[in-house]
């Protein structure tokens, strides 16, 4: 039997769901409704039918077609070649257009011959190929009685007409009302007649693990299908996007369900599914969903701008290590360390300093680096908020006047750009690395600005701390033990005293070709 390595099935675009990939898909809970009460762990419920009555309505499957000219066979610049879809009809993510053809030897003429061949009838990728029809299915549901429905972004995504149907195949097309590519969320309107039975986002955050859940959707294109389950875990991540913070479900998912609500017992949708971790495709009880309080505040900025319009701090940020946590005197590594800050952003204007530790956010603790950004984008905008810093060993509450994300903005990461001749100038043995003063032929050498101060390192021991973790020739060292830094002298200094504190480690501010980032170093004897 063939075996498949597991992948984590999370991405995708109406241009290239494949057959083999599960992923739109509902998040269900799938636990035999046989089971006695002794052996489930206590009493659970005899039975969904009077619930799925209820709630079956109020789901709906929507299919998507878009027209695939030969020029658009592969992915398009800005697209995601993707592994997270509606079922395909006619997948373009396998390379063909039409039915599978032989493999010959590059040059072999039969390979000439079926590529005119299929050309000539409109299902090759050559200048005579026809346009032709792709369709996706998914799952939605209704959150409003005039004819709101939401679904998973991909679902949707490139669709020339999206179809809704409802459970007595009465069938609309549907508008684009709005989308997020960032929580692969949409939001379609359709024009009913009369009132359509709906339902209502509850608090995902009162879900446990263990709780009963129950998923509709439209696995496969077959329509309206109930599974039930438990909720597995929370708070997963699964690279799928900056705002991840999935529900895990042990539901029956597959392709189709995307875009599908998960629904307490209580009949409220505590999530939305998207995604599964699948070695073929095919469910294997390990699904993830949308939780419902990070879906709904995205799902009301779509009804009402027809966007997302997310709360922006001006800051870039990183994590806080062990090391880094010593060297800044932190009971514990926690919160969202400030690398640099926007000039003239929210976090500027406050008085939000590189250096500062952000513990909390208006009033909700930032555990690590990953929650300060989800915090910050669903804090309204233009509210002002108290948030707790960490700065020079104590904490300091500053307010912030909330900004507006723009999607060119890049609020939450530092990233670093490599470059790196080295050349030994004076070596610090206790950090493992060699660096000078700045000067004219620095400045050349390493492509240093005219603004640039500090001091540049010039070359690396690769056994020693500063190897550890990543630093490089070229680097410019800004601060050491948040204070600045403009001479080897000055560095040396700092590094004694550390010494003398019985600090084992100190804190190096690093600006990496206009990018900065805090490096903890170890001091080596």
């Amino acid at each position: 039997m063939n075996r498949a390595t597991p992948r984590l099935i999370v991405s995708s675009c109406a241009a290239t769901r494949r057959v083999l990939l599960a992923a739109g898909f509902v998040a269900a809970i799938v636990l035999p409704l046989g089971l006695s009460a002794q052996a489930a762990g206590g009493p659970g419920p005899e039975g969904f039918a009077d619930l799925a009555q209820k709630l079956l309505p109020a789901v709906v499957n929507i299919s998507s077609t878009q027209t695939i000219k030969p020029d658009q066979t592969k992915p398009q610049p800005g697209q995601r070649q993707s592994q997270r879809g509606g079922q395909g009809q006619g997948d373009p993510g396998d390379n063909s257009l039409g039915p599978d053809v032989p493999q010959f030897p590059p040059g072999s003429p039969f390979e000439q011959f079926f590529k005119d061949f299929l050309d000539r009838n409109g299902q090759g990728q050559g200048r005579n190929a026809l346009p032709r029809q792709q369709t996706s299915l998914g799952s939605g549901f209704i959150i409003d009685p005039s004819g709101l429905v939401v679904t998973n972004n991909h679902v949707i995504d490139e669709a020339d007409e999206i179809t809704v149907t409802l459970q007595d195949d009465t069938n609309f097309k549907a508008e684009l009302v709005g989308r997020d590519v960032k929580t692969d969320l949409a939001l379609l309107r359709i024009k009913p007649s009369k009132p359509l039975p709906s339902v209502k986002f509850g608090d995902s955050d009162q879900t446990r693990v263990g709780d009963w859940v129950l998923a509709i959707g439209n696995p496969f294109g077959l329509g309206g299908s109930v599974t039930a389950g438990i909720l597995s875990a929370r708070a997963r991540e699964i690279n799928a996007g900056p705002y991840d913070d999935f529900l895990q479900t042990d539901a029956s998912i597959n392709r189709g369900n995307s875009g599908g609500p998960m629904f307490n017992l209580a009949g409220d949708v505590i999530g939305i599914n998207t995604a599964i971790y699948s070695p073929s495709g095919g469910s294997i009880g390990i699904g993830f969903a949308i939780p419902a309080n990070l879906a709904k505040p995205v799902i009301d900025q779509l009804k009402q701008y027809g966007r997302p319009r997310r709360g922006w701090l001006g800051v870039n940020i990183q994590s806080v290590s062990d090391e880094i946590a010593e060297s800044l005197g932190l009971d514990k590594p926690r919160g969202a360390l400030i690398a640099s800050v926007h000039d003239g952003g929210p976090a500027q204007v406050a008085g939000i300093q590189p250096g500062d530790v952000v513990l909390s956010f208006d009033g909700k603790e930032v555990v690590d680096m990953k929650h300060l950004p989800r915090i910050v984008a669903e804090t309204p905008i233009e509210k002002s908020a108290k948030v707790t810093v960490w700065r020079k060993r104590k904490e300091l509450t500053l307010d912030v006047k909330v900004g507006e994300l723009k999607e060119d903005i890049a609020s939450a990461s530092a990233t670093t750009k490599d470059k790196t001749p080295p050349a030994p100038v004076d070596t610090v043995k206790a950090l493992g690395l060699s660096m000078a003063n700045v000067t004219p032929d620095l400045r050349d050498r390493y492509g240093l600005g005219d603004d640039v101060t500090g001091v540049v390192i010039t070359d690396i021991d690769g056994s020693g701390p500063a190897a550890d973790k990543g630093m490089r020739a070229g680097d410019v060292v800004v601060e050491v033990a948040q204070d600045d830094v403009k001479t080897t002298a000055q560095i040396l200094a700092k590094i004694d005293d550390a010494k003398k504190a019985g600090r084992k480690s100190v804190l190096l501010l690093v600006d990496r070709q206009g990018d900065l980032r805090f490096v903890a170093l170890k001091l080596d004897g």
